[in-house]
């Protein structure tokens, strides 16, 4: 019996694993408990870590950090992977209007905290504890701590203790707040996701139609001349003189009044592509085939290692098989190449050519599916490794050094590895099951060990006064979460996933975004929180660090 009190409430490496693996264990089996048709999901293991450590079953500090840090950071940097390549893109469709929200939802949240100040008789050092803990971020607390102490020569304990009361109700909070959002604006889920992805669908899919050319500017010019003149990302992928069978089209083919063309492009140039050429006709892809005669289309795999950041220009595959690309399918979007474009592991190559040159194509790109499922670690490693180097630069100096962190400075660097890694011939797919599972271990570790560092001392705590806390920080976080979002939907009229995404990158929320992930059914939420994220790192820090100086 001895032993197993020992092992249980004592120390060492086998008493950490196992205490951090029931409290896992057990919040996971409670996140499966709905109330209402509600869940807080992984929520319930931060709980359970409290319960655990407030009845004695805790872990040395220094373990507890260096979990807590490590799983957030899998957690980010497996999100930034993933996202990486459409990252970008959705930066330039919207992201600094997303950035703008995200700064007045900070701007808002300091405002409303030192409101509270001035209207109660808490020290303004233990509000900015309160802050902290409401949004969730470690390194603004630390940074409020150690300005403090540099300022007055004190180290004062309110502010991690405030910040302990105050961090599960800032989780609860967030999700609270998404939940009262949801009921406010009657957004209905399913219609939601149908229609985000009928609107990004019709602006991310490649747009494919046949085209009778009518336009006598373009009679007699070639593909090459003709996409000069209309200056639009597309591709004429076949031809059929006078109605005979189709043949491939290259940029020396010629193009005549009343060919039939099948094109692919994206769909906001349709239009434009249309005004130039002719009308479009009523021929499906699949008609195509009869018409075509022996001319097939078929989808390939990219899976051979030594094709990751190939250029298609690199390749000559029109030149030495007499085939065509129209489209490339990377993480579920369709992209209209071109020849500079770089392929990545995992790509799904739309080839369009004879049976025995599209098996050759095949051979070379290789199209094994199998070897998809072998991991590649080096790309993540090295990844988090510099990502870990960037978030320990200091950006400023004086009072305190500003970092970005171990959170924003890996997710940083595994978006630029998830989208510019085949430069340097980095492989960067994981399959999606494989990016989950880091997803779940890395947010399950951060929430566990954040729960048995908060529990100590956090009864005590609250009951002796500390309640009032809970209410501070409910009110610090659900108020800018609240405006802002009714704001984001009403006036800039967003969806309620990127909406949500958003606002758990301005509030530096891992497990609300975990919330709004599973919500969404996608990884909408966490392009906005990616976005938005390194900024809020930052100026959280510095919002704390402002706020302290303020005493002076």
């Amino acid at each position: 019996m001895e032993f197993l009190n020992q092992f249980i409430f004592g120390e060492g490496i086998a008493h950490s694993i196992f205490v951090l693996a029931m409290v896992v264990a057990v919040g996971t089996l409670l996140a499966k408990v709905k109330v209402g048709g509600i869940s807080l999901g992984a929520t319930w293991i931060l709980f359970a870590g409290i319960v655990a450590s407030h009845f004695g079953m805790t872990l040395h500090a220094d373990t507890l950090n260096f979990v807590r840090d490590f799983g957030l950071t899998l957690f980010v940097f497996s999100i930034g992977l993933q996202i990486g390549p459409s990252f970008f893109s959705s930066l330039r469709q919207g992201g600094l209007k997303q950035m703008g929200l995200a700064i007045a939802t900070m701007l808002l949240g300091g405002v409303v905290a030192y409101l509270l100040f001035l209207a109660t008789d808490t020290p303004l050092q233990t509000m900015v504890g309160v802050m902290d803990g409401a949004v969730a971020n470690t390194p603004a607390m630390g940074a409020a701590q150690q300005a403090y102490l540099d300022l007055t020569g004190i180290d004062d304990k309110s502010i991690p203790l405030s910040f302990a009361v105050a961090y599960p109700i800032g989780v609860v909070a967030v999700i609270l707040a998404f939940m009262v959002l949801r009921g406010v604006l009657r957004v209905d889920i399913k219609k939601e996701r149908e229609e985000v992805a009928r609107r990004y669908g019709e602006n991310r899919l490649a747009a494919k139609y046949s085209i009778e050319v009518e336009n006598g500017q373009m009679n007699g010019k070639s593909v090459g001349e003709i996409r000069q003149i209309i200056a639009r990302q597309f591709v004429i992928s076949r031809i059929s003189h006078d109605g005979n069978k189709a043949f491939i089209a290259d940029a020396s083919s010629k193009v005549y009044c009343g060919d039939k063309i099948f094109v692919v492009s994206s769909a906001e140039d349709k239009e434009a592509i249309l005004a130039f050429l002719g009308r479009e006709v009523e021929m499906l892809e699949e008609e195509w085939g009869e018409f075509e005669g022996q001319l097939v289309s078929r989808r390939i795999v990219v899976t051979r290692s030594e094709i990751n950041g190939k250029r298609f220009v690199d390749l000559r595959l029109r030149t030495k098989y007499g085939i065509n690309i129209t489209r490339v399918n990377r993480a579920g979007v369709d992209i209209i190449p071109h020849q500079g474009m770089e392929l990545q592991l995992g790509d799904k190559v739309m080839v369009v050519g004879s049976e025995e040159a599209i098996n050759e194509v095949s051979k070379l790109l290789g199209n094994s599916l199998k070897k998809l499922h072998e991991p590649h670690i080096f790309t993540l490693f090295l990844g988090i490794a510099l990502g870990v180097l960037v978030g320990s630069i200091p950006f400023i100096e004086a009072p305190q050094p500003v970092k970005l962190g171990l959170a924003a400075g890996p997710m940083l660097m595994a978006i630029l590895i998830g989208r510019f890694g085949t430069h340097w011939h980095l492989i960067t797919y994981t399959t999606l099951s494989a990016n989950l599972m880091l997803r779940e271990v890395g947010l399950a570790m951060f929430l566990a060990s954040v729960g048995l560092a908060s529990g100590n001392g956090f009864v005590e705590a609250v009951v002796g006064g500390g309640y009032i806390w809970l209410l501070y920080a409910l009110v610090i976080a659900i108020v800018p979460l609240l405006v802002i979002g009714l704001f984001a939907r009403l006036y800039c009229k967003m969806d309620i996933f990127t909406i949500m995404g958003m606002l758990s990158g301005s509030m530096t929320n891992p497990i609300a975004l975990n919330y709004a992930n599973s919500l969404a059914g996608s990884d909408m939420p966490a392009i906005s929180y990616a976005t938005v994220y390194p900024l809020a790192m930052f100026l959280r820090v510095l919002i704390a660090q402002t706020m302290i100086l303020s005493l002076l």
